[in-house]
């Protein structure tokens, strides 16, 4: 069924090459990209140049229908696009870019969903303190009536153990989407670091970092654009839902790992651990912070099993992957490195958890308090 489903609504690759190995007399095709009014999806949509962008600040401001991604009212729809980052395209190729942006309402002002304004206002204030990140990224492949890739159209797969790290045709579904993707980030720029099949049969991780500051955001969003591109070319869907099959089945999350100059030198360990203690106070503040509708995607998730901690229960361990926090055992025995918290759902809005992460361990005194007056939301204008 799936095959048919495929065949329906493809077209011919073969026909499409012939027209993408047609020379463009010049010009330069830049994509924009924009995260919409849902905080988790993304849009996107192409304008001709006629000179190449080596920098975002090169390329014109530009503007899309708000009304259609639920960000503005259809009386007064125009929501400008700002671009912030620019990217070799890897569909395309030659001189032509990818291009994210933020987005800005009829005023000038951020929209609801353009949380990297805010998360570079936070970032800024501790670029002395040098905050690394890397972002796993887990997600779904899915045919295109929604049914887990390469899992039985009656019935389930075999339970799960054999599927993590797998190799063969009986444990692994959709290595090629992968290996498009892992290419098409490496082409791009991406500091994608590594990818490899998840525990739920279907599922697949790629990390991306080390990035530093806002940079973390910027690359993950535009390695998740690819995948949905990538996905696109092979007929299948790249889901990032924190739980897309019920049951005794591992969810999805975007386990992100931290740390700060300190906590990387000698010693440092002191330095995670009393960021581990910030954590703990602010448990539920960020458990709203780590998915798009204020942790109503995480409950699906974070039951205390399938490599979860619960939702409600702030805890820490070196090794645990049961645990919010998670002190590599690499770390610990040498005494410096990186922390992985490990709450925030597949879905989430990178710039969000890597402020709040800066927000809570790294600002103090006013600093601190008044970044973390922002509450992040995804509701459409009114």
């Amino acid at each position: 069924m799936a095959l048919n489903l495929r065949s329906q609504f493809a077209t011919d690759k073969t026909a499409t090459s012939r027209f993408m190995q047609l020379d463009q007399k010049g010009m330069v095709q830049a994509k924009y990209i924009w995260i919409d009014g849902t905080g988790e999806h993304i849009r996107s949509k192409t304008r001709t140049l006629d000179f190449e962008p080596t920098s975002p600040d090169q390329l014109p401001v530009w503007n899309f229908d708000g009304s259609s991604t639920g960000q503005a009212e259809g009386a007064d729809s125009d929501v400008y696009l700002k671009p912030v980052a620019i990217y070799p395209d890897p569909f395309r190729l030659g001189k032509n870019k990818l291009v994210l942006c933020e987005t800005f309402d009829n005023k000038k002002q951020p929209t609801a969903t353009n949380n990297r304004h805010r998360c570079a206002q936070v970032m800024e204030k501790c670029a002395d303190q040098h905050p690394w990140f890397g972002m796993e990224q887990e997600y779904t492949l899915l045919d295109i009536d929604g049914h887990p890739f390469g899992w039985p159209k009656n019935g389930f797969p075999g339970p799960q153990g054999p599927y993590y790290c797998g190799v063969g045709a009986n444990k692994v579904y959709g290595r090629d989407i992968v290996e498009a993707h892992y290419r098409a980030c490496m082409y791009a720029g991406i500091k994608i670091s590594g990818t490899n099949a998840e525990v739920m049969p279907g599922q697949w991780e790629f990390q991306v970092g080390p990035c530093e500051g806002i940079q973390m955001g910027d690359q993950l969003w535009i390695a998740r654009f690819l995948l949905h591109r990538v996905a696109e070319e092979f007929g299948v869907i790249a889901s990032l839902d924190p739980k897309p099959i019920k049951g005794d089945w591992n969810g999805a999350g975007c386990h992100t790992n931290f740390s700060t100059d300190a906590m990387r030198k000698e010693g440092g360990i002191n330095e995670i651990l009393n960021a581990i203690n910030k954590l703990s106070v602010v448990h539920h503040q960020h458990i709203a912070y780590y998915d798009p509708k204020k942790g109503k995607d995480n409950e699906r998730r974070l039951t205390g099993h399938h490599e979860t901690a619960k939702i409600d229960q702030f805890s820490y361990g070196v090794a645990s992957r049961a645990s919010s926090i998670r002190i590599p055992r690499q770390t610990d025995d040498e005494g410096f490195g990186y922390f992985e918290d490990r709450r925030p759902s597949s879905n989430c809005d990178p710039y969000t958890v890597t402020a709040a992460l800066v927000r809570t361990v790294c600002l103090e005194g006013s600093d601190r308090k008044l970044s973390m007056m922002y509450v992040p939301s995804t509701a459409a204008p009114s």
